[in-house]
């Protein structure tokens, strides 16, 4: 089945462009494009699509705002950032309101496209140089190391796969266990390791292993 995206971008060039860009791929349709997040949500709502490109300077409402409101509907819906903005404090905001990846628009098409097929299963895609960014983020505040020391054995294979690429799929067939009790496993890290998401995990992971 194809990948279902809805855009959400106010700048008319960068939507139709992104919108070309997802035409282009024969596993991926577009559900819509909007230029306000006002008019997405309901929209998004409605139409359910698997994955959302949302921007985050927005008229009126801001993309992490609307982050937010849909992941109050939708914890599940799977959500990447594609901004201009590369700043830790936006980044961070975004990614605490919930969203899966971020990925800056002078990404090229096929790094797009890729993010699009990683987020719906269960990867977290995001460009290297904010990769880095939320990896020195944990450097720099320090972690508990209890709060490692109480995950499970199991719930530690799960967190290195994740931090070494892996997607839910993936790492349910090395550990011959089913997709969704990885997604379980993952919910439970982040619990434990009082984060908000897998990307916070795996670079809080990532940043106590140096």
């Amino acid at each position: 089945m194809k990948k279902s995206v809805v855009v959400v971008e106010d700048d008319r060039g960068l939507r139709e462009q992104i919108v070309q860009i997802l035409e282009t791929a024969p596993d991926i349709k577009c559900l819509g494009a909007y230029v306000s997040a006002e008019e997405a949500l309901p929209q998004i709502l409605a139409k359910n699509p698997d994955v959302v490109l949302m921007d985050i300077k927005l008229p009126g409402m801001s993309g992490i705002q609307c982050v937010a409101e849909i992941k109050k509907v939708m914890p599940a819906k799977q959500i990447i950032m594609v901004t201009v903005y590369e700043d830790s404090e936006r980044i961070f905001r975004a990614l605490k309101a919930g969203a899966n990846g971020y990925l800056v628009k002078s990404s090229p098409p096929e790094q797009l496209l890729a993010a699009i097929r990683d987020v719906s299963t269960g990867g977290a895609p995001m460009s290297s140089h904010i990769a880095n960014k939320v990896v020195r983020h944990f450097h720099l505040i320090g972690n508990s190391p209890t709060e490692s020391e109480n995950l499970s054995p199991r719930e530690r294979e799960v967190l290195e796969l994740l931090a070494s690429g892996f997607i839910y799929k993936e790492i349910g067939d090395k550990l011959n266990i089913g997709t969704e009790t990885v997604r379980t496993y993952v919910k439970n890290i982040c619990q434990k390791m009082h984060v908000r998401s897998r990307v916070e995990a795996v670079a809080k992971h990532m940043s106590e292993s140096y």
